[in-house]
Parts: structure tokens; C-alpha cells; sequence
């Protein structure tokens, strides 16, 4: 949603729509963290009475996006830092390249045109401005949830929508700020499911998970140990 689309929302969606706008807010660091959130004042942006904003930010803190506290309301969260986001791609290590696999069947449920459809859509942005980023990171969250939700997990699917509102908070800060590493990944990925292929579409999967670590922590201390796919530490053992 653009600033434009958030500037007043339609009071028969303010809830979702409400919701929707601050998260993109935080996502794309125009809310930066720590920064206090105003209810007041985001109503009155959004053209909406205090109660959605009050709904849209209980959400948010489930989203461990907010923070609140009985003095100064609510938060914008800090950044989870190296080890947080380590953390993270951990769990991810462990249930998207699952997810990959099982999409890539014969089934009416293969998501490959719909991954086809959004990688051409990546391909058409150019530079590496807040705004594309902010675009980039929409389309890279697509791309994923397709692969998710073609597991038919509904559980899966609830999971990823929260871990991925703190990968994209990193988003703007990595070194493949036009995308063409994540491109090359994601249609090694395609290509994979689109072809029926699990354990293809499961290893490039991980490649990408593992590359996108590397991009995300690069702004990240150096001594920051690297990540390892759960496979790799079971070869370890």
C-alpha cells in the first residue's frame, strides 16, 4: 500500500486496511525503529477513529513489531539484531525448503505460473531507491507465500506471514539492493517446482535461504558467525 492508497482508508476495511498501512510503514522504515507511534495522529492520517488504529497496533505487537509500554504507548520494535536474525533463517531453513518440495508436483496446486507471473514483475524494476525496495521486498514476500500456501498448511502459512515482516525490515539495508542475486536464486527455484522436481526445488531453496542470510548480515558485525543449513550441521554431527 502507498502513501498515496494509505492516506485515507475506506471505513468498511479500516481494521485489515489499517493494519496493512502500518505494517508497510515499519517494513519500509518510514516509522523507524524505537520511533513512538502516535494514535492520534495515525488516525488522522489515515482519515479513521482511534479504535482501528488501536486494533491494527494490538496486531502488531503480536507481530513483534511494536512494542508497548504503560508509559509511552506503543513502539516501533528495535532491529532484532545478528543473532535474532539468525534465528530466524534457522526456523526458515527448516520450513521453506520443505514447503519447496512439496509444492513442486504434479498437482493443480503447483504455483509455478503464479512465481512466473512475479518474477517477471521484479524483472521490470530498476534502481535501488526506497520506494523499489520497498516494491521488491512486496514481490519477494509474494513469491514465498505462493510456495507456502500451495502446501495447503495453514498453520505454515501463519508462520511465515510473522517471519518474514522482520526479514523485510533488513531488506533495505543488504548488499543485492537491485536484486539480481535473489532473481537468479528465485528462478532456480521456479524452474524446479515448475518441473516437478522436489528435491531440486527443496536444494534451491536452501541455496536461497542461505544467500539471502549472507545479503541481509552483510551491515552486520564481521565477526558474526555464518549460518548453516540444517543439513550441513546434521553432515557436522
Amino acid at each position: 500500500m502507498n502513501d498515496e492508497a494509505s492516506a485515507h482508508v475506506d471505513g468498511c476495511r479500516a481494521p485489515e486496511s489499517v493494519y496493512e498501512a502500518l505494517r508497510t510503514r515499519i517494513i519500509q522504515h518510514d516509522l523507524e525503529p524505537g520511533a513512538r507511534i502516535s494514535i492520534a495522529e495515525e488516525a488522522a492520517r489515515l482519515g479513521v477513529s482511534q479504535t482501528p488504529v488501536r486494533e491494527a497496533l494490538h496486531r502488531l505487537e503480536g507481530d513483534d513489531l511494536v512494542v508497548r509500554s504503560a508509559s509511552r504507548g506503543y513502539d516501533v520494535t528495535s532491529p532484532i539484531g545478528v543473532e535474532g536474525l539468525r534465528s530466524l533463517f534457522e526456523v526458515r531453513l527448516l520450513l521453506e525448503p520443505w514447503a519447496a518440495r512439496q509444492a513442486a508436483t504434479d498437482r493443480l496446486s503447483n504455483p509455478a505460473p503464479r512465481l512466473r507471473g512475479e518474477l517477471e514483475e521484479l524483472s521490470s524494476l530498476h534502481g535501488a531507491g526506497r520506494a523499489v525496495q520497498a516494491q521488491r521486498a512486496a514481490g519477494d514476500q509474494r513469491f514465498h507465500r505462493w510456495i507456502v500456501e500451495a502446501t495447503g498448511n495453514h498453520v505454515m502459512a501463519a508462520a511465515f506471514e510473522r517471519l518474514h515482516a522482520h526479514v523485510h525490515v533488513f531488506r533495505l539495508y543488504q548488499t543485492d539492493a537491485e536484486g539480481h542475486d535473489t532473481h537468479g536464486e528465485h528462478t532456480a527455484i521456479l524452474e524446479a517446482v515448475e518441473a516437478c522436481d522436489p528435491e531440486a526445488a527443496e536444494a534451491a531453496m536452501r541455496a536461497h535461504l542461505l544467500g539471502a542470510f549472507s545479503r541481509l548480515s552483510s551491515g552486520l558485525p564481521a565477526d558474526a558467525p555464518p549460518l548453516r543449513s540444517t543439513a550441513a550441521r546434521a553432515r557436522l554431527r
